[in-house]
């Protein structure tokens, strides 16, 4: 027998029309991010000349896409139900799927008009910052998670104190070992492969500990233990 196609039932039916405004926003809030997020990361390489704009477009395109779905599992949790109490919305599902809606027109709003402004702004920020007003709005104080925005709020502020003690220390040693040779090519050269290989190794660990979670399923471990005993059996009988 064939199956059943799934029918909505009549609750959820009405409410599809916020489905559908819920993704075409998302790919409004997307645009939006693209246009002022992803413009404060590759600012440095094209005002540098390291990469031009269309390059950086490109490069943007794929990385920020691969980032997101390799990456982006834990924080999309974090956003999702980390910093609102969700099971308050048990009985009024649609309230949450409004307030979603809202918390992500907002964000997008507000990053274009910050583009339009020129001013460097964080989509992390926005879109924190519209759920928890939508959040305040329909469930008052207690439908907050008030510990969990603390610990995002302080990691706003821990988060440029470590990236400036990186970056100074990796300028320090850069200037000492070369740009302060007299050749300085050769030792840059020979440092390249360090920078590739600790890039390359912490964005690998990074996945592979708090990546995807089908990147760490048990299915996915059994199916690469698989073929790695597959391999290796044609290989000893070759």
């Amino acid at each position: 027998m064939e199956p059943t196609p799934a029918v909505l039932t009549a609750p959820m039916a009405d409410f599809l029309w916020m489905l559908v405004l819920g993704f075409i926003i998302a790919f409004v809030l997307a645009f939006s991010v693209g246009a002022n997020d992803v413009a404060n990361s590759f600012g440095t390489a094209v005002g540098s000349g390291v990469v031009t704009l269309r390059q950086a477009c490109i490069l943007a395109s794929i990385f920020e896409t691969v980032g997101s779905v390799l990456l982006g599992a834990k924080v999309s949790e974090t956003i999702r139900k980390g910093l609102i109490d969700v099971e308050m919305y048990n009985s009024t599902q649609q309230l949450l799927m409004a307030g979603s809606i809202s918390a992500m027109s907002g964000s997008a709003v507000w990053q274009l008009m910050a583009s339009f402004l020129k001013l460097p702004i964080s989509g992390t920020h926005c879109i924190v910052g519209a759920t928890i007003g939508f959040s305040l709005v329909a469930k008052g104080q207690e439908g907050v998670k008030w510990s969990e925005l603390l610990k995002i709020v302080l990691s706003w502020f821990i988060s440029p104190l470590l990236s400036g003690i990186m970056s100074a220390v990796l300028f320090f040693l850069v200037q000492r070992f070369i740009l302060c040779k007299a050749d300085p090519v050769p030792n840059g050269l020979r440092a390249l492969p360090v920078f590739y290989a600790c890039t390359v190794g912490i964005n690998l660990f990074s996945i592979m500990y708090t990546g995807a979670p089908w990147l760490r399923s048990p299915r996915r471990r059994l199916a690469c233990a698989g073929y790695g005993r597959r391999q290796a059996s044609l290989r000893s009988l070759g």
